[in-house]
């Protein structure tokens, strides 16, 4: 059976997310999200949420660099990755975090109208999608069958 490791999340930026480049200049943007838990304790009183650590390469980097700020509505897909390393003081240190594939806008906020090229981006609507229209009056190009026998199917 072949392996799985496949995320897909949908939340809220916890914090403005933090570009930066490798030495070779790639770039790579660090950010985490909170996704709320489909449940609750009744006694808490308050929804339960997970932050979770993301990051993303190149131009998805970029893109959510750009596009996105502290409380932005996000959907991330990606892979679950383990990291491990030795710090300054000689501790181990541990990471898991997804490694995002494909990032885009969730539910637009409400704040989120006055917000300039943001709000711009996320109220896009191409106009190739308008209503539809036709003409409800005849055309040489089409033949009007007069019952479904003559039908070849």
């Amino acid at each position: 059976m072949a392996d799985l490791n496949k995320v897909i999340l949908m939340g809220h930026m916890t914090a403005d997310p933090e570009l930066k480049q490798t030495t070779s200049g790639i770039s790579v943007c660090s950010f985490s999200i909170g996704v709320n838990r489909r449940y609750s304790k009744a006694d808490q009183g308050q929804q339960s949420v997970d932050f979770i650590n993301i990051v993303a390469w190149r131009q998805q980097a970029e893109f959510v660099s750009r596009y996105f700020k502290k409380g932005s509505s996000i959907v991330v897909c990606g892979s679950i990755q383990t990291r491990n390393w030795t710090d300054n003081n000689g501790q181990k240190r541990y990471v898991t975090e997804v490694v995002a594939d494909e990032v885009s806008f969730g539910a637009p906020a409400a704040s989120s109208q006055n917000n300039g090229e943001r709000a711009n981006a996320q109220s896009y609507t191409p106009t190739a999608y308008g209503a539809p229209s036709f003409n409800s009056t005849g055309s040489a190009d089409f033949e009007e069958i007069p019952s479904d026998e003559s039908l070849p199917f």
